[in-house]
C-alpha cells in the first residue's frame, strides 16, 4: 500500500459473551429482521425448533464475540447493532476486513476454527446458534442448508471485492465503493446512511490513512456527491456519479 499501513494497533479486544435465554417461538415469529435473515427459510409451523437452538446474546461496544483461531462452535445472527471483522497479523496488529450489521449471519467457518475475529462497534444484540445443533436442523430443513451456503458464497464474493479494492482502486474509488456498500444496507438509498465506525476503522478497512479518508470525504462534499449529516451519517446526493467514480469511470 502506498499509504500508511491500515492496521489498527491496539491490544487484543476484551471478550464478553452474555448468555441469555433461549428464544421463544413467538419472538421468532414477530422478529423484525426475520425476512432478511437465514431464519426466513423456516416456515412458521417449524420456527419453534429454530427458536430452541437460539440464545440471545448481548455484546457491549469494544468487546469481541468471535476470536480468530478459536474453535468455531457457534453461528451468530445479528439482530441489531454494528460489528467490525478483522484478521490478526503476526506482530499483533489487526487489519479490518469488513463490517456487518443487522441481518448478517457470521461464523460460517469452513474449518473447525474461526478465520476472523469480530468486535462490536456499538451495543450488539444477536442470536447465537450452536454449530452442532444447527447441523441437525440442516438435515431436516434442506432450504436452511442452501441459504447458509448462499451466505458463505456471499462472503467469498465480498473477500474478492476487498482484494480488488485494496489492489487496484484509487483513494477516491475506494471511499466511493465503501459508501455504496453502506447504501446497500439501508432500505431507502435516499435516506441518511449511518457510518457508525470511526474514521480510523474506515481507513483501516480501505488501506488508507485517516487524513486521506477525511480529505476524500471533504472533496466529495465539495463536488456535491454527498452531504455529511449529524450523528455519523452521510447522504448520497449524486448516486450515478458515485457509481461511476467507484467503477473508475471518472476522476
Amino acid at each position: 500500500m502506498s499509504d500508511q499501513t491500515a492496521c489498527q494497533r491496539d491490544a487484543r479486544p476484551r471478550r464478553l459473551i452474555l448468555a441469555g435465554a433461549h428464544r421463544q417461538p413467538g419472538y421468532c415469529l414477530s422478529c423484525g429482521i426475520r425476512a432478511q435473515s437465514v431464519c426466513s427459510v423456516i416456515d412458521d409451523d417449524d420456527i419453534a425448533r429454530l427458536a430452541e437452538t437460539a440464545v440471545e446474546t448481548l455484546v457491549l461496544p469494544g468487546r469481541s464475540f468471535i476470536e480468530e483461531g478459536a474453535p468455531a462452535t457457534d453461528f451468530y445472527n445479528i439482530t441489531s447493532g454494528n460489528v467490525k471483522l478483522f484478521k490478526a497479523l503476526p506482530d499483533g496488529r489487526r487489519q479490518i476486513t469488513g463490517f456487518a450489521t443487522t441481518g448478517h449471519f457470521l461464523g460460517l467457518a469452513v474449518s473447525d476454527l474461526y478465520a476472523f475475529g469480530a468486535e462490536a462497534i456499538d451495543t450488539v444484540r444477536l442470536c447465537r446458534f450452536s454449530r452442532a445443533r444447527m447441523r441437525l436442523l440442516m438435515d431436516d430443513f434442506p432450504r436452511l442448508e442452501r441459504r447458509l451456503l448462499a451466505e458463505a458464497s456471499n462472503e467469498l464474493v465480498a473477500a474478492q471485492n476487498q482484494m480488488l479494492l485494496l489492489g487496484r482502486k484509487t483513494a477516491r474509488e475506494r471511499v466511493a465503493s465503501f459508501l455504496l456498500e453502506r447504501v446497500r444496507e439501508v432500505a431507502n438509498p435516499s435516506e441518511d446512511v449511518p457510518l457508525p465506525m470511526t474514521r480510523s476503522d474506515m481507513a483501516d478497512y480501505l488501506g488508507l490513512t485517516i487524513e486521506t479518508v477525511s480529505r476524500t470525504l471533504s472533496w466529495m462534499r465539495t463536488e456535491r456527491l454527498v452531504t455529511i449529516g449529524k450523528g455519523h451519517t452521510v447522504r448520497i446526493t449524486a448516486m450515478e456519479r458515485l457509481h461511476a467514480l467507484a467503477a473508475g469511470e471518472t476522476g
